[in-house]
């Protein structure tokens, strides 16, 4: 997006003009040819694509529009007209951006300036430009049909904000899926310990070698909390002998708490995770246990040197 500094920087309770024209003189493309006999019908020719230009811009100018925002280039000259009557303009915007303001700010992209009115126009409360680090940005806000937003992730590194992004959208997706799913259980590891203890308690009722298959599913569930403390650089082992004792007392909730090093109530700390994200990594992974059981027989795949001919006999070497 192409932002000129020369553009008022804040207005309040104005309309957009979104647009897809260019607004700059360019060269006749498609090998356009105009043939003149003289000086005046070159001018005359000059003069009309001026025109053409001026009749743009005033157009854009009588909607009322303030802010002109336009997925092809707007030139120096239309950056400059609108600048003397304290309008907005950015060139080279992306259509996805331009999609994403129509969405929010309501209107539609024209073709043409020739159709502009107040049912093709955006509005909002408020749009200002400000510098963040090294760029700048454009910040609609009181949008007529906001229902989203935009969250600017800032960092030092790539990898870092690669790794923000993701943490973001994982957290994103669980807020969704709890508005969509009204049950949630405790977070923190607290259910993979619970089901864990219920598990050994149920193993211990069973005679034969099935109670070592549900003793191994129930140590295979303390690896999700035993996992946290590792990645917050605690000693899981500590905190993990903590959680047995807790739910052994019926403290179902208990999980690990990051903030205290500790374990502690999730469920009343508001940690929380949707019950069908649960449901659903349980069933992934006892289908993948399944599948891996299912397996009757591998067949290794020879090395790629193991075909060639056989090693000479050298001297000194046995038969």
């Amino acid at each position: 997006m192409l932002v000129l500094k020369c553009n008022p920087k804040k207005y309040t309770n104005l309309k957009i003009a979104l647009l897809n024209i260019e607004l700059e003189l360019k060269a006749e493309r498609d090998n356009a040819e105009i043939r003149v006999d003289n000086v005046k019908e070159y001018q005359k020719v000059v003069d009309a694509e001026w025109q053409i230009l001026y009749d743009k811009l005033d157009k854009i100018v009588k909607s009322g529009a303030q802010v002109v925002l336009s997925k092809l280039p707007i030139g120096d000259v239309a950056t400059q007209y609108f600048a003397d009557r304290d309008m907005f303009c950015a060139g080279r915007v992306p259509e996805e951006d331009l999609k994403r303001t129509m969405k929010a700010c309501g209107g539609a992209v024209m073709t043409t300036a020739h159709d502009l009115n107040d049912s093709v126009l955006g509005n909002c409360q408020l749009f200002e430009e400000n510098q963040i680090g090294g760029e700048r940005f454009n910040f609609f806000s009181g949008c007529s049909n906001a229902k989203t937003c935009t969250i600017v992730l800032r960092g030092g590194a790539e990898q870092f904000l690669e790794e923000t992004e993701r943490s973001l959208h994982d957290a994103i997706m669980i807020v969704r899926r709890t508005i969509k799913n009204d049950a949630v259980v405790a977070g923190g590891g607290a259910i993979e310990m619970e089901l864990s203890k219920m598990l050994r308690d149920y193993s211990r009722t069973i005679a034969g070698k099935e109670q070592l298959l549900v003793g191994a599913v129930a140590k295979a569930l303390e690896i999700i909390p035993r996992q946290l403390c590792d990645n917050a650089g605690f000693d899981a082992t500590n905190i993990l002998n903590k959680l047995r004792q807790k739910h052994a007392q019926g403290m179902c909730w208990y999980g690990v708490d990051i903030t205290k090093e500790d374990c502690s109530d999730n469920f009343e700390n508001c940690v929380w995770e949707p019950a069908i994200v649960k449901k659903n990594a349980l069933t992934a992974a006892s289908e993948a246990a399944c599948l891996v059981l299912s397996v009757d027989e591998t067949i290794k795949n020879p090395k790629a040197g193991d075909g060639g001919p056989p090693m000479g006999r050298g001297r000194g070497r046995p038969m």
